[in-house]
């Protein structure tokens, strides 16, 4: 079964890949007009892309969402809010820190501030720098996370929340530092990828699956917005604060 599963699996990789293949392709071809650089490389590339993206997707399937369900469940009988709060908060902040998206712009982003003369040149400096940025959004994360589950738990409109949320985005941009904001408003988006959705999502359904009087197409989905929201609040305060 796990076998014709992964085949299954490997199958829609490959199709999911082969518009970009294509995409790709044609440009170099029709419009640069110019012979594919390293062929090898690319085909071997791709192989790893396909392989990589079904383990992935199996990996979601067999762990991550039964986990996170599980752990929503357990708690909503268990009937503790602190600890449930706790738990949401730990979450995104544990799987934030983790997301190898926001490390590599945490990164980048020290890199480029090393070069702009807005840190110190060197590698403490850099280092210090990435992870102050990191754990200001992992924070953000998790307090994103744990005002989602109140939500659920509570039943609140979730476009009230979000609405309010872009409001004090838009108020604080123009008195936050022009060499953060961009990075800020990036940071709301690589916080929401790999490591961090499957386990979010999985949370917030099986939450308003457990509590009674919750339905989960409407209150399970919709931390994943809370999580993209307010990285862009915490790290523009971070540069108003430094």
């Amino acid at each position: 079964m796990f076998k014709n599963r992964f085949i299954k699996q490997l199958l829609s990789s490959i199709f999911d890949l082969l518009p970009i293949l294509v995409v790709v392709l044609f440009f170099q071809i029709a419009i640069i007009r110019q012979p594919v650089p390293d062929v090898l490389h690319l085909v071997l590339g791709m192989l790893f892309v396909v392989f990589g993206l079904a383990l992935f997707i199996q990996g979601l399937e067999q762990s991550l969402f039964p986990l996170g369900e599980a752990m929503a469940y357990a708690f909503a009988r268990k009937g503790s809010l602190p600890w449930l709060l706790v738990f949401a908060f730990c979450l995104g902040f544990g799987t934030t820190v983790a997301e190898p998206a926001l490390i590599a712009i945490s990164d980048e982003a020290a890199r480029i501030a090393s070069q702009g003369g807005i840190i110190a040149d060197s590698e403490q400096a850099k280092s210090s720098y990435a992870l102050g940025l990191r754990l200001t959004v992992a924070l953000s994360v998790g307090v994103a996370i744990l005002v989602g589950v109140l939500r659920i738990i509570r039943g609140w409109p979730i476009h009230y929340l979000i609405i309010g949320g872009y409001c004090v985005v838009t108020a604080i941009t123009p008195f936050a530092p022009a060499d953060i904001i961009g990075i800020a408003y990036d940071s709301g988006g690589v916080t929401t990828s790999t490591i961090t959705v499957p386990l979010v999502t999985a949370l917030g359904v099986g939450l308003a699956t457990a509590i009674k009087g919750r339905n989960p197409m409407i209150d399970g989905f919709g931390l994943i917005a809370f999580a993209s929201l307010t990285p862009m609040i915490f790290v523009m305060a971070y540069g108003m604060l430094l």
